[in-house]
């Protein structure tokens, strides 16, 4: 498909380790642009008020779309020299034209919403939008909707199972969760690049080992997105760790998320993909409660910063007790129970409010370890995303012959 493997790989890691370098150069040399048009914040867990540039995923972004703008034509070079290529592979071109069309588009919505702050329900439709380009190039490409059932199901639903077109509406979900995922376990210096870059590496060691199995073209093609936005993120990183120097935004989030999404697919791995987020399917499914405000949410759950100590600690959602649904009271006692939220009641003078900490993964490793310098705290929620990782691998490696024949 793609010719000898070398070649492309050592150009695109080149390409690669340029754009880190970019990126570490060009979010410096913007910062007074961004603060020029107010695109700037204050971090909330400092007690310096110092204005910091936001939304510099674009930035890396950007530099990431040149890097494989520039590749585009490498993986085809033997049908442009010599005699090599009998026929050009028009399927494979466009599923990489598809795919970076998907993750542009994703990173203009991204910064469209950093710039006009959307409402959570247009961060839903967002993916789902920048996802269609990436659908067409499936079912143009593969169009292949028919999935094999894991062995516990196979007396009902037998050995396999045509989803039609119930397999987009997944592969849709799959790019809203990616790009949300990770937005949603936000709020400390580092987190967002950090859980990306540590997401992105296990993706490239997957595809390494991969690439000796029978579906190694998917795995190259993998490799060709994940090598640049490895060394883009890790340059974003070098300027989004504790103390920051900039704030990703939600564009990264968004152009993160899209690019695992469009691996995932293209690549045919979705199901392994998903095993590498572990920690933020926890979180999502931590934090569905609040999301769908049977829990009061307020709009920032950000973890509090004690100045006194320099710590952060849990920061709380306060409620009457009489705007707490039946449910809603009915999952805070179980999860109360389950000793994975803290919960206050009586409050104020005539006791008819309830505090309960905001149900992020961030406030329950707070809550397990108590106050926290965010350095700290960091490099903690990056350690279970390995070991979130480390897990992955055993499951696709070792427990998945319980499910499926390998």
């Amino acid at each position: 498909m793609w010719g000898l493997p070398a070649t492309p790989l050592l150009i695109n890691l080149a390409g690669s380790v340029l754009g880190f370098f970019a990126t570490v150069t060009l979010i410096p040399a913007f910062k007074d642009h961004f603060i020029a048009a107010k695109l700037f914040g204050i971090d909330l867990n400092k007690l310096t008020k110092q204005q910091i540039p936001e939304s510099q995923g674009v930035i890396s972004g950007a530099v990431f779309l040149i890097i494989l703008f520039c590749f585009i034509p490498v993986p085809f070079l033997s049908c442009f020299v010599g005699e090599q290529c009998k026929v050009f592979p028009h399927h494979e071109f466009v599923a990489l034209i598809g795919s970076l069309l998907a993750i542009c588009c994703m990173i203009f919505l991204g910064f469209a919403d950093d710039v006009l702050n959307l409402r959570w329900r247009h961060k839903l439709l967002l993916p789902t939008m920048a996802s269609l380009p990436l659908l067409m190039v499936y079912f143009t490409n593969f169009g292949n909707t028919t999935i094999v059932v894991p062995k516990p199901f196979r007396v009902l639903l037998g050995v396999h199972l045509d989803l039609g077109i119930l397999y987009y509406v997944y592969m849709g979900m799959l790019a809203v969760f990616c790009t949300n995922a990770i937005n949603i376990l936000a709020g400390i210096n580092g987190i967002e690049a950090g859980q990306s870059l540590v997401i992105a590496a296990s993706i490239i060691i997957f595809n390494i080992v991969e690439l000796n199995g029978d579906c190694r073209d998917d795995h190259l093609f993998s490799l060709y997105f994940m090598i640049p936005f490895f060394f883009t993120t890790l340059g974003l990183l070098y300027h989004n760790w504790y103390p920051s120097r900039a704030f990703v935004g939600d564009t990264f989030c968004y152009f993160a998320g899209m690019t695992f999404a469009v691996v995932g697919i293209v690549g045919h791995f979705s199901k392994t993909m998903l095993l590498f987020f572990i920690p933020q399917v926890f979180n999502f499914l931590y934090s569905l409660p609040q999301l769908f405000h049977i829990i009061p949410c307020p709009r920032h759950r950000l973890p509090r910063f004690n100045a006194s100590t320099g710590k952060l600690g849990m920061s709380y959602s306060k409620f009457k007790s009489k705007d707490l649904s039946k449910l809603g009271a009915v999952i805070l006692k179980v999860m109360e129970m389950l000793w994975i939220v803290e919960v206050r009641r009586g409050l104020d003078e005539d006791g008819e409010y309830i505090e309960c900490n905001n149900l992020t993964l961030i406030n329950l490793v707070l809550k397990l370890i108590g106050p926290t310098h965010e350095k700290i705290l960091t490099l903690l929620l990056l350690l279970i995303q390995v070991l979130g990782s480390t897990s992955a691998f055993l499951i696709r490696y070792h427990l998945v012959r319980l499910f499926y024949d390998v």
